[in-house]
């Protein structure tokens, strides 16, 4: 049954189902104002109740503070019996999540300028130290002339401090997590926007750029794999956008945009270097749904050519079993990562850590060739002109002594011939 009221608010209606509990549209009687209510069971064990509690209002608070054009306000924040909420601004829009699954791949300047301004809203937030941790489609809320809000500030820390302290378990959604994230590691603003970059590549090519069957295979991807550039997959990309989204998708911070603002200022340049398309986000109301699969990226930019389609395959080259579990993810925090980083990820995964046999195990069938091992191409040392030129491959050895044997076959025919 559906509850009537909230604090001084007026439910009339429900909008969905939100991160941790029901979204409400309601009316404010004090001033006559519609909003949107996030509703957070706090439905604890008493000591953590009281810890979560505190928590929901120091964030909530935090996120209360920000005053943006692309960040949706938040009015108020109460509590009604076991059942905190939020007020904030009503948007009428559509998520871009919905609008990605129904639409398919958007015209390319329309990604950028939607990824722009997320950016913005994201550096402003930045700028008073406050993270989101959980950049994604389902975050984002596309209003009237493609004017976009991110929501749900403060909330994302909220979430992930739940259910952290209920199942000991990483949260995110795995697919828009930094390598950082993954490794269970402290966290800045560089982190979003490795996610936001993540966000990008999705809209350009239709698919995200580490993908998995379950959440381990996810997390080693974003830890080892390197993704095909976007116009491999989507050929409308121009080549400029292909080193914007590496640069944001850069497994380590330092390499990464250090802040939002320079960012979005990539993504308004490249973006007014492109024809207008003219085509606007469709707005029209419908059913809120969960995340569904995008369409397939060669149904969606045209048939790819035979050279894209073998990039995209060995770039996304799928996962052996071996590697495709919590302890491979271990095994490869080991190989890569430090001591104190292996720790943390131990604790977060709730595995111990492996044994030097099996990360020298690992070690070998990560260098094995394609043939016999099949992983995720690790990226190798490449060679100099001097190296190649020293070190000549066992193939052109081969192709020289068999071009040997046939000169001394023609002579000896030649030879033969005079003679006889």
């Amino acid at each position: 049954m559906m509850i009537s009221q909230l604090g001084r608010y007026e439910v009339l209606g429900e909008l969905g189902q939100g991160a941790m509990g029901v979204v409400y549209k309601a009316r404010d009687p004090l001033i006559d104002r519609v909003v949107a209510i996030k509703t957070i069971n706090l439905g604890l064990a008493m000591d953590e109740k009281e810890e979560y509690e505190g928590r929901f209002y120091q964030e909530a608070r935090a996120a209360g503070r920000l005053n943006h054009p692309n960040i949706v306000t938040i009015y108020d924040v109460g509590k009604s019996g076991n059942v905190a909420y939020i007020a904030m601004e009503f948007l009428e829009g559509r998520e871009l999540r919905d609008i990605m699954n129904e639409s398919g791949l958007l015209p390319v300047d329309q990604v950028l300028d939607i990824v722009a301004q997320v950016a913005q809203g994201l550096a402003y937030a930045h700028e008073y130290d406050i993270v989101h941790r959980d950049v994604k489609p389902s975050n984002i809320m596309v209003i009237r002339d493609g004017h976009v809000k991110i929501t749900d500030f403060g909330i994302a820390r909220m979430a992930s401090s739940s259910v952290r302290t209920q199942t000991g378990m990483v949260l995110g959604s795995p697919k828009y997590m930094s390598p950082e994230q993954v490794m269970g590691k402290s966290i800045d603003q560089r982190s979003d926007i490795f996610s936001l970059g993540v966000m990008l590549y999705e809209m350009l090519t239709g698919q995200a750029p580490f993908n998995g069957e379950n959440v381990n295979a996810i997390m080693y991807q974003t830890l080892n794999a390197v993704p095909a550039p976007p116009n491999a997959l989507n050929s409308a990309v121009p080549e400029m956008v292909n080193f914007i989204v590496a640069k944001a998708l850069a497994k380590g911070v330092e390499d990464r945009y250090q802040n939002a603002k320079d960012f979005a200022a990539d993504l308004r340049t490249c973006r007014d270097t492109l024809p207008r398309s003219g085509r606007s986000v469709e707005l029209s109301n419908s059913a809120v749904g969960g995340e569904k699969k995008l369409p397939d990226a060669i149904e969606s930019a045209g048939r790819m050519g035979a050279d894209e389609e073998e990039a995209k395959s060995a770039t996304h080259a799928g996962l052996s079993k071996a590697f495709d579990s919590a302890a491979a993810t271990m095994r490869l925090a080991a190989l890569t990562a430090t001591s104190e980083d292996v720790d943390e990820l131990s604790k977060t995964l709730k595995i111990g850590r492996p044994s030097a046999e099996s990360i020298n195990l690992a070690g070998i069938q990560a260098r094995r060739p394609a043939s016999t091992a099949s992983s995720v191409p690790i990226a190798k040392p490449r060679q100099t002109t001097h190296q190649i030129l020293v070190k000549p491959s066992t193939q052109s050895r081969g192709g020289n002594l068999l071009v040997v044997i046939l000169v001394v076959l023609v002579l000896l025919g030649i030879i033969v011939f005079f003679v006889f």
